[in-house]
């Protein structure tokens, strides 16, 4: 996604044009004028004080919307207008590390390992009394909606994911990808050292910055709705569950004991049973577009899937209508069996 700046240049004036162009505003023609979701309630579980947006009728049809790595809430602020005019009650939490949610222990671990990431969902859930929802996420997002869906199918009304299914079974964890592939990942590495972890405390939103330009192909943020993202990254937790996502699929860190049993299930890759709606963006670099098939063992209930044309990583930001016409058309597939037809696009 990110062309060389050598490719550009062959003298030292156009080498200085483009090195300046990473510190300057990006013009922000293909992304929504960015806001804030405010204001924000808390709700305490076992483990977090969680801090959430919630909008929209409270005898609504529940929607989850869980976001990822390096992003805030407010990917969704385009989205949530869109469900809310649909009659959805629309629940968006920060992720444990981001923004105001906060540990209520200081001596529970900082574990960002996927049991925990789909467990807060279903925490969340029980802490503001839903009983059913549609899980909707992105990026770590999709890592928590797959985990909460497959393992707590009775709480699920619907699946919704970007790159399909992101459980992870640790026993590959050392398997080695192609070396392009390899090369794509290398903050996952970098993340395994103190230096890495060191240089995320010093300028997260620098960080940010980066690994957004390298990992979405095209995408023109704005500075300001990098400013608004960036504050999700104060949180005092932020750099201990960036690096321990990282550390402990690579197992380079243990889990929390309190999810070991959930932990060792996941290892064996459950199968999605619920209503799903998955795609791919095709402006993603990290997991480049697929047509869905080398993930569908683990989908068992209905699924449609489909490539996002110029989209990249941030989709709910990018494409805020399809991503809420994701929401809509996984609430118009059957619940359990039956025939259903995929719309051709979303």
């Amino acid at each position: 996604m990110y062309p060389s700046i050598f490719s550009w240049c062959y003298t030292a004036t156009w080498l200085f044009s483009a090195l300046l162009a990473v510190e300057v505003t990006v013009n922000a023609a293909n992304s929504p004028p960015p806001s804030r979701l405010a204001p924000l309630k808390f709700a305490n579980t076992s483990t977090l004080n969680v801090a959430y947006y919630e909008t929209g009728p409270s005898n609504g049809s529940a929607v989850i919307l869980v976001h990822g790595f390096p992003y805030s809430i407010d990917a969704f602020a385009p989205v949530v207008p869109l469900l809310r005019e649909k009659g959805y009650r629309v629940v968006v939490p920060y992720l444990r590390g981001y923004g105001e949610t906060s540990f209520i222990h200081p001596s529970t671990a900082r574990s960002a390992e996927q049991a925990a990431l789909g467990s807060d969902i279903i925490a969340l859930m029980d802490a503001i009394n839903i009983d059913k929802a549609i899980f909707a996420g992105y990026d770590w997002g999709t890592v928590a909606v797959n985990v909460a869906a497959a393992v707590w199918p009775e709480r699920c009304n619907g699946h919704v994911a970007a790159n399909s299914y992101l459980i992870q079974n640790r026993t590959t964890a050392w398997v080695p990808l192609s070396p392009d592939a390899e090369a794509l990942r290398w903050y996952y590495y970098l993340f395994l050292t103190a230096r890495g972890a060191a240089g995320l405390s010093s300028n997260p939103k620098n960080w940010a910055r980066t690994l957004w330009q390298k990992n979405s192909i095209g995408w023109e943020f704005s500075e300001e709705y990098l400013d608004i993202t960036a504050t999700a990254f104060e949180n005092p937790d932020y750099v201990d569950i960036v690096v321990n996502f990282y550390r402990n699929r690579l197992l380079y860190a243990p889990g929390d004991p309190r999810y070991t049993d959930l932990a060792a299930l996941l290892d064996a890759q459950p199968p999605i049973s619920v209503r799903s709606v998955t795609f791919d963006p095709e402006n993603s670099v990290v997991f480049p577009p697929t047509n869905g098939s080398s993930t569908a063992q683990y989908f068992t209930g209905p699924r449609c899937h489909y490539v996002l044309p110029n989209v990249a990583e941030n989709v709910p930001f990018q494409a805020p209508g399809l991503f809420a016409s994701a929401v809509f058309a996984v609430d118009g597939l059957p619940v359990v069996g039956g025939d259903y037809v995929c719309q051709k696009e979303l």
